[in-house]
């Protein structure tokens, strides 16, 4: 096997299970990857970037595992998606996503009311801070849930890096998207490339994670290699993937699923079991990979999934009835 020189590794190649998410040896990675044959490890190229495999986190977050739940079997997590780049079946993304070939370079763009643009790659955005694992719940609109232990930190740390401006009011996301390896828009039935937004008081809340990795391995393709954002008070849907592009923006940014149906699915998105959707009601959730036979278990829906405590003062005196 070819082994790289330290020059030529970029964080697509990955480095060794030690040195990945441990970020004050990341910091060191020079030496690091020198010492890699010591280490026993191989330089994986970036196709395998779903089965790397990712060492112990440095800490623990504050917000670690509400209410001590058991994370969610890892074979239901990463086979039982929304990613519609890939099909718009549960089970399509499992099977589409991994013959995706993901880009050797991952460059993130932020910009817009900001006072230093940037264009960031994912090594320099991973060395910002010391990775943590969040235990997170994760609510779907369609009334299912699954708890995941994420790896990240918090986005703030990464928009903070391009001080905005006090013209910035919310934050707008878009996705990777290349037409020769995706379903087309009119094939997925919305838009592409795929655009979320928060609110720049959400987009900073210490819960919003930049995500990385999950059950001590970077993300399957299907779950949005190589990162993506976690909003886990919000739907499923507002956790958006595959990140490329981050502009703070003054007037509230469009969304996907907002433009495809602003009765269904509202801006916001918050977790509230009072708010039917249009079709169903939300007062009730299947959590996924428990009870007989791993079929899943229905439990009560708890308001903002239940971070209510760190979040419901972010909309004090907002109808969450309209501003759904």
């Amino acid at each position: 096997m070819l082994i790289r020189k330290p020059a030529d590794l970029r964080y697509s190649d990955v480095t060794p299970k030690e040195v990945y998410l441990n970020r004050r040896r990341f910091l060191g990675a020079g030496a690091a990857t020198l010492g890699a044959a010591s280490l026993g490890s191989l330089i994986v190229p970036s196709r395998a970037l779903a089965t790397a495999a990712i060492p112990g986190v440095v800490k623990t977050s504050a917000y670690h595992n509400l209410g001590n739940e058991k994370p969610s079997p890892k074979a239901v997590v990463t086979s039982y998606n929304n990613f519609y780049e890939f099909g718009t079946g549960k089970e399509d993304p499992s099977e589409n996503a991994p013959k995706w070939k993901v880009p050797e370079e991952w460059p993130i763009r932020i910009e817009g009311e900001v006072a230093q643009p940037k264009t960031l790659s994912l090594d320099q955005v991973m060395k910002l801070a010391p990775p943590e694992e969040r235990i997170y719940r994760h609510r779907c609109v369609e009334r299912w849930s699954i708890v995941v232990p994420w790896i990240g930190f918090s986005l703030s740390t990464l928009l903070k890096q391009v001080q905005p401006t006090g013209n910035a009011k919310f934050v707008a996301f878009e996705s990777y998207f290349d037409p020769k390896q995706m379903l087309s828009p009119r094939q997925a039935g919305i838009p592409f490339p795929y655009v979320e937004g928060l609110r720049l008081d959400e987009a900073m809340h210490p819960l919003t994670l930049l995500c990385f990795g999950m059950y001590g391995e970077t993300l399957p393709n299907q779950n949005g290699t190589p990162v993506r954002i976690v909003v886990p008070w919000k739907y499923g849907y507002k956790s958006i993937k595959s990140i490329t592009r981050i502009r703070f923006v003054e007037k509230q940014p469009p969304t996907d699923w907002n433009l495809y149906s602003a009765r269904e699915y509202g801006f916001y998105s918050n977790v509230n079991p009072e708010v039917d959707h249009p079709r169903w009601s939300q007062k009730e959730e299947q959590r996924l990979g428990v009870g007989f036979l791993g079929q899943g278990t229905r439990i009560p829906t708890v308001k903002f999934n239940g971070y209510g405590a760190q979040v419901a003062h972010l909309y004090s005196g907002m109808d969450l009835r309209v501003y759904h």
